[in-house]
Formats: C-alpha cells, sequence, structure tokens
C-alpha cells in the first residue's frame, strides 16, 4: 500500500515579505528590482494603495530556493531598502510553522473545528496545548493528542488564573493565541503583551451587538442577517481589528435556538478563515484596520 503523503508536503517552500509604509513613487519598482537582482522568483504579489491614509501595503511570496540567502541573510540585504522608505516590515519562512495555542470554555464547535482543520492538514501549524476555564472539552483535545490544561477562573479573584494562563501561553512559545469561544475577557497586560497575536471569534456582525448574548440582541431588534466576526483582541471590549466576518440570512420565523444553530456555522469558518490568513502572514494592521491579502 502506498504510504500516505500529506498535503503539505507538496507544497513549496517559501518566504513571505510583507510592508506596509508611507506611500509614494517607486516602492514596487525597488522591491521587485531587488527580488530580481538575487533571481528571486515571486510566486504570489499583492499590493494595495490606502489613498485616505497615505499607506501601502505590500506582500511577497517568494521561491526560497531561488535565492542565494537564507532568511537572516535576507533581512540584511533588504535592511536598506526598508530604510530608506520607512516600512514596517517581516520576511517569514513556510517552514517554521507557527505554535497556535488554542482556549475555549464549553461550548466545542469552534475548537472541535479548528482542531479537525488541524488534524487534516488543512492549517499548517503546530498546536502546543490548550487552555480552558472548564474540564468539559478535555477527552476531545486529548484524544488529538494535544496537552489539556485546566485553569478555573475565580470571578471574585481572576488575576490568579489569568497570571497561570500567561505563564502557560509563554512557555508553550505562543505566535498567536486563538479564543475558539473562550467566555473570558481578557486582562489589560495579556492584550498588550500579546498584541495583534490574540484572534478572537465574537458570534455577531461587529460592531453590531458587543458583549454577551448576541443572538438574543439580534432577535429583539427583529435582524435580518446574523453574522460572526474574527477580530485580534485588544483592551476594549470587541472592538479589534477586524480580520473576517461572514452571515447567514434569517427571518422573523427564527427562535434564538435556531438563531445560535446556524451562527455556530458561520462563527466555525469566519474563525478558521481568519486563523489561516493569520497563519499565512496575509494580514497587515494599520491603526485599528487591517488589509488583509485573501
Amino acid at each position: 500500500m502506498a504510504a500516505f503523503v500529506s498535503f503539505w508536503s507538496f507544497r513549496m517552500r517559501t518566504f513571505r515579505l510583507v510592508i506596509a509604509c508611507p506611500d509614494g513613487v517607486g516602492i514596487v519598482a525597488k522591491v521587485s528590482n531587488f527580488l530580481a537582482t538575487y533571481n528571486g522568483w515571486i510566486t504570489e504579489a499583492s499590493h494595495h494603495s490606502d489613498n485616505h491614509n497615505g499607506w501601502f501595503f505590500m506582500r511577497h511570496e517568494i521561491r526560497a530556493d531561488s535565492l542565494p540567502f537564507d532568511i537572516d541573510g535576507f533581512r540584511q540585504a533588504f535592511a536598506p531598502i526598508a530604510k530608506q522608505f520607512s516600512m514596517e516590515w517581516r520576511i517569514t519562512d513556510s517552514e517554521q510553522k507557527k505554535r497556535v495555542v488554542l482556549m475555549a470554555s464549553r461550548e466545542s464547535h469552534c475548537l472541535a473545528d479548528l482542531l479537525h482543520r488541524w488534524h487534516s492538514d488543512e492549517l499548517d501549524c503546530d498546536i502546543p496545548c490548550v487552555i480552558s476555564n472548564h474540564n468539559d472539552l478535555r477527552s476531545m483535545v486529548e484524544w488529538h493528542g494535544i496537552p489539556f490544561h485546566h485553569v478555573p477562573v475565580n470571578p471574585l479573584d481572576k488575576a490568579p488564573a489569568f497570571a497561570e494562563v500567561t505563564r502557560l501561553v509563554r512557555e508553550a512559545g505562543a505566535d498567536v493565541v486563538v479564543l475558539a469561544r473562550y467566555m473570558q475577557i481578557l486582562p489589560p497586560d495579556l492584550c498588550q503583551e500579546f498584541a495583534q497575536r490574540v484572534i478572537n471569534i465574537h458570534h455577531s456582525f461587529l460592531p453590531s451587538f458587543i458583549g454577551a448574548k448576541p443572538y438574543h440582541q439580534a432577535s429583539l431588534r427583529g435582524v435580518k442577517l446574523i453574522g460572526a466576526t474574527s477580530h485580534y483582541v485588544t483592551e476594549e471590549l470587541d472592538a479589534g481589528p477586524i480580520i473576517e466576518q461572514d452571515v447567514v440570512r434569517i427571518s422573523h420565523r427564527d427562535s434564538i435556538e435556531e438563531l445560535v444553530r446556524l451562527g455556530k456555522d458561520v462563527e466555525k469558518m469566519v474563525l478558521a478563515r481568519g486563523l489561516r490568513y493569520h497563519l499565512e502572514d496575509r494580514v497587515l494592521v494599520h491603526n485599528n484596520k487591517t488589509v488583509v491579502f485573501d
């Protein structure tokens, strides 16, 4: 019997060059000339000019085997251009999988979906652990061979629990933390330490119906569309830069229970897409707005 070969084993190794800088003449030409000078083979290129703010955004994927240097050599060679154009930039290696710490409470749909996508190689990442304030999802997580950490949160004194959460996230070497329906508000210091590295799924189409029980709020307003939003977490509740959104149509006939059922499907898709965009370095944040090269 032929051995099973993961989809990801067919992926070409690339370097991902992501740039944000003040807009101006010659940026694309300069970067393209730099890559051409070193025989860099561009496999994907995306550009966006924000005329309102005067900023330029770029993402290039370059075949790693076409370049004469490793990623550190790339950083050194590209640094003068970055300085010339006052670039905020990064270069990443597609072979270096990001480490994703998942956090959840009792509801399983988002966590189960992400674990399935990871198990079937749809998400190119490592999951060093799952953290939860309840024990309900332990068996599902451990079935996947992933460590499960139960960190209960005392509503009268949350500081010890979040100190332990912070320790576990640091110990796991997390590149990104995903709140897969983790029903606790992260403290400001954790939001600051992991700025633009904590992704939340909110079960409404933000900025509508922030906070708790958004489906109940939507039902009371008689809305015709409900949705979900994946966004980066900031100190302000449900107000961080939005990565991805989607909606589903409803009617006055739908009960709150039906809204919740329909909403869960949207939540899973939106969170998975948002995480994938982040893992593939497709999200650029400027102020409180994102540019997503999907």
